[in-house]
């Protein structure tokens, strides 16, 4: 999604409410107190409420919104900004670009959306074919070993061996002569640790 396609989604407050009820609806609402999964939506109090022993769950609950203040928009905006650059904004850079005013909300809202993220990616385990490589990631360095000189190439100081697994299937979509096309699914890396 590009940023056009994301201001005319997610134009107001309202339109985010709506696309988050529908990610909740779709994956199903169950009642934390008799475990009921028929519910209705209060749309004045933003909450699903129990058909069987009428108590109420806000759309937030649950998830990594819980406990916020913050708009729903400023949200959806920050998950938009996280994913949708190589290189991540910072957080003082997306509190400019949201317009509050204080630094500490956005700063704990940053650090839960990155922390999920972390945690999402252990979930997936590679399937299929798993391709694995290595590769070098440039690292800090401490600042006593700074002085001491470097060695070059493949065992360097400076960087980091780190193990990539892919896991790829054929494509179908644009066959090419020779070489069979493949796509590309999960992605893991692994630090590894020099002895």
């Amino acid at each position: 999604m590009n940023l056009l396609n994301f201001m005319s989604n997610f134009a107001d407050e309202e339109s985010c409410v709506t696309y988050l009820k529908e990610q909740r609806e779709r994956r199903g609402v169950v009642c934390k107190h008799c475990g009921c999964t028929e519910h209705r939506w209060d749309a004045h109090k933003r909450c699903f409420e129990c058909r069987n022993c009428h108590s109420r769950q806000s759309l937030r609950s649950g998830t990594v919104m819980q406990n916020s203040k913050l708009p729903y928009r400023y949200w959806i905006a920050t998950m938009f900004l996280l994913m949708s650059t190589k290189k991540s904004f910072s957080t003082e850079e997306i509190r400019r670009q949201l317009g509050h005013k204080r630094y500490q909300p956005v700063w704990e809202m940053v650090c839960k959306l990155r922390d999920v993220m972390g945690k999402r990616d252990a979930q997936y385990s590679l399937d299929g074919q798993v391709e694995l490589d290595d590769g070098f990631f440039t690292t800090e360095r401490p600042e006593e070993e700074k002085d001491t000189p470097l060695k070059r190439g493949r065992g360097s100081h400076k960087k980091s061996k780190v193990v990539v697994m892919v896991e790829s299937a054929p494509s179908q979509r644009h066959p090419r002569k020779g070489k069979p096309s493949k796509v590309v699914g999960h992605l893991k890396m692994h630090r590894s640790f020099r002895t």
